[in-house]
């Protein structure tokens, strides 16, 4: 694709005439969109000069670069805008430069001034820039140095952007701007070039998106694409026809967009279930770590328990014994004395039995005594 560039530039080169261009950047076969309609924001401040807007070219296709008031490099040099033109085989933007003389801008009528030739929106006074009034939205209670002049635009009012090709403006440079194109050149300000790449970021200045009508047609100051100073576009200068390339490329865009959304969303999605889940996991587990804290504790309680009642229990246990001592049974013997039975005459009353408790060593048997010898018989 560069190889293909560089040979149509190095066709471009040859094709058009050396005093028909200041600068080349990149080179396109589709024509850009018709310029918009819109009004000129007030001017700032004194000293501003107007830069028209224009269609630029980027990566996604055409966008939009809103007209902007600018500071000069210096006091003295009015701007000559840039302008598409064609070379026999492709579209190449010839670059806007800072000059003492207005040059060829294509015969493009960019409106506030630039009706195609030369610039009619005021001219330098004494290190003073004078506005007209007609063709300048500016405030004359802080701007003095205006006048009113009737611009009588001669060139076909229309809304074409770009020279030559089909279609195209048939304008050819004069003498005086072939002049202006040789002469010396100032490039665009630091604040032009960062106004340029801010509008090539921004996905609303599209010609595919917006259809040759950008929410932001001119701006106070450069670069600053909000506030009040922001003018929109009343309508697209001619019905917007996309390329078929950048159709096919918009609707991939808008593809990708949605699968990147869907993508987004989904992931979204997971990581909440994921939080919900580690959530619910982690009050479960919170909850069962409770549920065995209690469990301990009602553990530990119930072990304490029996420990705390011991010594009350063993106490009672050791009064109980103390103060009501088991009764003693009764002998059998010393209760109830069994009824003696009648004495026999003359005999001797049996010795009473020695208790067993009292543990008396049973009484010997008595020795017979010695029997008494008998006399002899006579």
């Amino acid at each position: 694709m560069h190889t293909i560039r560089l040979l149509l530039f190095a066709l471009l080169v040859l094709a058009i005439p050396a005093a028909s261009f200041a600068q080349f950047g990149v080179s396109i076969t589709i024509a850009p969109p018709a310029l918009p309609v819109y009004e000129q924001p007030m001017a700032p401040a004194d000293g501003y000069l107007w830069t028209p807007g224009y269609w630029s070219y980027g990566d996604e296709g055409y966008f939009w670069v809103p007209g902007t008031w600018v500071e000069p490099p210096t006091v003295g040099l009015l701007w000559t805008p840039g302008y598409w033109g064609w070379g026999g085989n492709a579209f190449a933007w010839n670059e806007g430069y800072w000059g003492a003389q207005i040059g060829f801008y294509g015969g493009v009528n960019y409106g506030f001034g630039y009706g195609g030739v030369g610039y009619e929106g005021g001219y330098w006074n004494n290190n003073a820039f004078y506005y007209n009034r007609s063709v300048n939205n500016v405030n004359v209670t802080n701007i003095h140095n205006v006048y009113n002049k009737t611009v009588i635009n001669e060139t076909t009012v229309n809304h074409v952007s770009y020279n030559g090709g089909e279609g195209g403006i048939t304008a050819r440079p004069a003498a005086a701007e072939e002049a202006a194109a040789h002469a010396q050149h100032t490039p665009p300000t630091a604040m032009q070039t960062q106004h340029v790449h801010a509008a090539s970021t921004n996905h609303a200045l599209l010609a595919s998106v917006n259809q040759g009508r950008p929410a932001i047609a001119a701006t106070a100051k450069p670069a600053e694409f909000t506030g009040s100073g922001v003018v929109a576009a009343k309508e697209a200068g001619a019905p917007y026809k996309a390329p078929a390339a950048e159709s096919k490329a918009a609707e991939s865009k808008v593809a990708e967009s949605k699968a990147t959304e869907n993508k987004a969303a989904e992931s979204k999605a997971a990581e909440s279930r994921a939080t919900e889940n580690k959530a619910a996991e982690s009050k479960a587990t919170e909850s069962r770590a409770a549920n065995k804290a209690t469990a301990s504790r009602a553990n530990e309680n119930k072990a304490a328990q029996p420990k705390a009642a011991s010594p009350a229990a063993e106490s009672k246990t050791r009064t109980t014994a103390h103060a009501r001592p088991a009764p003693k049974p009764a002998p059998a013997a010393h209760a109830q004395p069994a009824p003696k039975s009648a004495p026999a005459a003359h005999v001797q009353p049996a010795s009473r039995p020695v208790p067993v408790a009292h543990a008396q060593p049973a009484p010997h048997p008595a020795k017979a005594a010695p029997k008494t010898e008998e006399a002899p018989r006579k």
